[in-house]
């Protein structure tokens, strides 16, 4: 049995010299890795002891097992011939901010429980800030992931849309029912944010989407008008800054102007393609930013900063505090009127430092490091466009939008014909469905390569999503490769 007290110092810098290693092995020699493993569910479960251990075991047990049963049953997100979902990726400084985060530890909920976590923290969001080139009055918080900054932007919103929520909820008030508005093209974060806010999952209207998968104004004016006449109350707009199916952008002027005429609510949601506003070509990604209530960010899809790290901006921060602050008596000595503590600006009250890992990125990349590696996902975009163009047997199925193309295979296989996404024969149409995804599935099986699959007017679409930086033009070249052969064995 070993004594009580941590590893000692001598072999604790032993096991991190290892670790350093090991870190550095993995990130040079992933290519030679399967991008997702072939096993069936319950494989890596049936290799682990089913009891837990009674004795402690040594680190390099622990790390050869990591090697052995947890490395290979892994989706390799890093990978350079991962293109599923928006590509997030880990950096060398990415991975160093991790590491120094660990060690310190700290619950970053006041600013007296950690000064340098609070006051870093303000500092990086107003760097964010800045970049992004939102006015000075929106302040911000961090979060882990873009749901929660919606939920939280939401509760606000509902707040004002009803007065006193926070003290006496929703119950017997003879309030109208509140309504949220966002495109069929929208998160689901949406809906998760209503059921968790007692809102309910069917007073989020979906609004249809034009050719470009955009909100439809003229919709969007009509189903809120309908809705008033039937006394609901109109409370909340989230438009998107960069859909999860095909990265399309929101006319977001014209919403804001329907939500300052209605007086509601606008939220952006700009978790991926909020971030791109940084490069001077995308800029107008942001116009009409100024006349939201909230944004969120997720720096873990663009920015390079691992997951997770989310950032919600409102404007007067203190819309925010005014639903969440509240103190129990065993912390009422950790709080300094006037300081920043994060814990009032939402539901957790345990906060991890994720601040350092920021700072410790954004200073290594800099803007303009950011912004060559933002410009060079847009390249390959395109280039890859460029491809399916030129190989009639694919088409486009949403035009290419930052680091995401969204394409379909239409054939020519025997007995199918005028089967597009507009295609007026929907047996002929169902069955490209069914080889679209067969494609998609038969690719991530074989480890070679990874895709996702989407739902564009109904259609099934195979769909990438670029932003390792890791990933060249030589993987994505290998990857095109990989589905034109995959396509014609099908």
């Amino acid at each position: 049995m070993t004594a009580p007290g941590d590893t000692p110092p001598e072999e604790f810098r032993k096991q991190l010299h290892e670790l350093a290693d090991w870190i550095a092995d993995f990130r040079e020699n992933i290519e030679t890795l399967r991008v997702a493993p072939d096993d069936k569910p319950g494989a890596i479960r049936a290799q682990l002891p089913k009891q837990p251990p009674e004795e402690g075991e040594s680190f390099e047990k622990i790390l050869a097992d990591v090697d052995r049963l947890i490395v290979p049953g892994m989706v390799h997100w890093s990978h350079p011939m991962f293109l599923g979902y928006f590509g997030w990726t880990s950096t060398a400084p990415g991975i160093l901010g991790e590491i120094i985060s660990a060690p310190l530890n700290v619950n970053a909920m006041t600013w007296r429980t950690c000064p340098a976590a609070t006051e870093l923290e303000t500092v990086v969001i107003d760097w964010l800030r800045q970049w992004l080139g939102l006015p000075d009055e929106f302040g911000g918080v961090v979060y882990d992931t873009a749901s929660v900054g919606i939920m939280h932007a939401l509760a606000a919103a509902r707040e004002e849309a009803a007065p006193s929520t926070r003290k006496v909820g929703l119950i017997n008030r003879d309030l109208p029912r509140l309504r949220v508005y966002t495109s069929d093209e929208a998160h689901s974060a949406a809906e998760k944010a209503a059921i968790t806010l007692g809102i309910g999952e069917e007073n989020v209207r979906r609004i249809e989407t034009d050719a470009d998968f955009r909100t439809d104004v003229n919709r969007l004016r009509e189903t809120i008008a309908r809705d008033v006449r039937h006394n609901f109350k109109p409370f909340a707009v989230i438009a998107t800054v960069g859909t999860t199916s095909s990265a399309s952008v929101d006319p977001v002027p014209e919403i804001a102007k329907i939500c300052r005429e209605e007086r509601i609510w606008l939220h952006i949601d700009g978790a991926y393609g909020g971030a791109f506003a940084m490069s001077p070509e995308y800029k107008w990604v942001s116009n009409g930013w100024e006349m939201a209530d909230s944004i969120v960010i997720n720096p873990h899809k663009t920015l390079f900063v691992p997951l997770d790290f989310s950032v919600l901006y409102v404007r007067d921060l203190e819309r925010l505090r005014r639903v969440f602050t509240l103190v129990p008596e065993v912390l009422r000595g950790d709080t300094i009127e006037g300081e920043m503590n994060y814990m009032d600006y939402g539901i957790q009250l345990g906060r991890r430092f994720r601040a350092l890992k920021a700072w410790v990125i954004w200073r290594s990349l800099g803007r303009e490091g950011m912004v060559a590696r933002l410009r060079e996902q847009v390249r390959l975009a395109n280039l890859f466009a460029d491809w399916i163009r030129n190989d009639n047997r694919f088409e486009l199925a949403a035009p290419v939008s930052m680091g995401v193309v969204c394409f379909r295979f239409v054939g020519p296989v025997t007995g199918i014909a005028d089967a597009g996404p507009g295609s007026s024969n929907p047996a002929t149409a169902d069955r490209l469905d069914r080889l679209n995804s067969a494609i998609v599935e038969r690719i991530n099986a074989s480890g070679r390569a990874y895709l996702t699959q989407t739902k564009l007017r109904g259609r099934t679409v195979m769909r990438i999503g670029l932003g390792n930086v890791l990933t060249k033009e030589e993987h994505l070249r290998k990857a095109w490769q990989i589905i034109q052969e995959t396509a014609s064995k099908l």
